[in-house]
């Protein structure tokens, strides 16, 4: 009778430790399968390009690589001689179109005089009116000619175009020539840092606008806290290409297999720790926590 009792006992703790582990494993494969988590996430930041308005070889570099700079900070500058050369020029032709334009006018007003007195015809009034016109609106383009070099002499100097970020793949060096819109490097916007979470379409309908998130950045040994802000309204359909103005093309095969889609979603992150460095690119894992009803 003790060793009937004892072989049952093992049974039941056999089957116990069994029933522990087949629930355990149900709430581990639902957990993996139908949660709202990814280990496919990447920091991300928007980022503004670099480039100078003007072109010219580089005769000053004022901050280094990886810098953190305010808005309107100047970052380094292109030789000058051109440009003030140039400013000059444009200073001259505006004293030479102003005398023509004094002389225009003044034989506009002869002939207007003349013509009055009918010792001018009507069309020589006529003339020496059109080119009065001609010459102020040479004056006028003369004028910008003269604002747009001055443009150009300020904008030797090249500045940050937005603060609160850091200068990055900035390999500028003195003596480079640039040109204008070429881009020399990226400012990072540390304001604009947000995560990318990229979940399979299966486990959209757990995710909602506002959900809060933990997200474990790989090197990091405290989790941050964020939220949904958005979901991606559209991704690219692989088996199809548009043609405009013409009928769609759609692939003729058709795989068994069928793979969820990865839908990205946007997080953003609710307060950022000094301690942690958001370099955008970096990996993560986040977990959403579905509001509860």
């Amino acid at each position: 009778m003790k060793y009937i009792t004892i072989i049952s006992g093992r049974v039941l703790l056999t089957l116990s430790m069994v029933g522990c582990a087949a629930v355990l494993s149900w709430h581990l494969w639902t957990f993996y399968m139908e949660a709202p988590w990814t280990r496919d996430a990447h920091i991300r930041a928007d980022i503004v390009q670099l480039a100078p308005d003007v072109s010219g070889p580089v005769a000053e570099i004022l901050v280094p690589d990886n810098a953190w700079v305010e808005k309107g900070a100047p970052l380094f500058r292109i030789e000058t001689d051109r440009f003030k050369l140039a400013l000059r020029e444009a200073e001259a032709r505006i004293q030479s179109m102003k005398a023509a334009v004094q002389l225009a006018r003044a034989d506009f007003e002869r002939y207007q005089l003349l013509a009055s007195k009918g010792a001018a015809s009507l069309k020589q009034r006529q003339q020496a009116e059109s080119q009065m016109h001609q010459a102020d609106a040479a004056y006028q383009a003369a004028l910008a000619a003269r604002d747009l070099a001055a443009l150009n002499l300020e904008r030797t100097t090249v500045k940050a175009p937005a603060s609160g970020g850091a200068i990055t793949n900035f390999s500028l060096r003195k003596g480079n020539y640039v040109s204008a819109g070429s881009a020399i490097g990226v400012l990072v916007e540390r304001e604009s840092i947000y995560v990318a979470g990229y979940f399979e379409e299966t486990k959209l309908p757990r995710i909602h606008i506002n959900d809060v998130v933990r997200i474990d950045i790989m090197g990091e040994r405290e989790p941050l806290v964020g939220h949904v802000a958005s979901i991606a309204a559209g991704i690219e359909d692989r088996e199809r290409s548009d043609s405009v103005g013409s009928f769609a093309s759609v692939a003729p095969t058709f795989s068994w297999i069928r793979l969820a889609q990865r839908i990205p979603v946007r997080i953003e992150i609710d307060d950022i720790p000094d301690a942690v460095r958001l370099i955008a690119g970096r990996t993560a894992t986040v977990t959403i926590e579905p509001a509860r009803e």
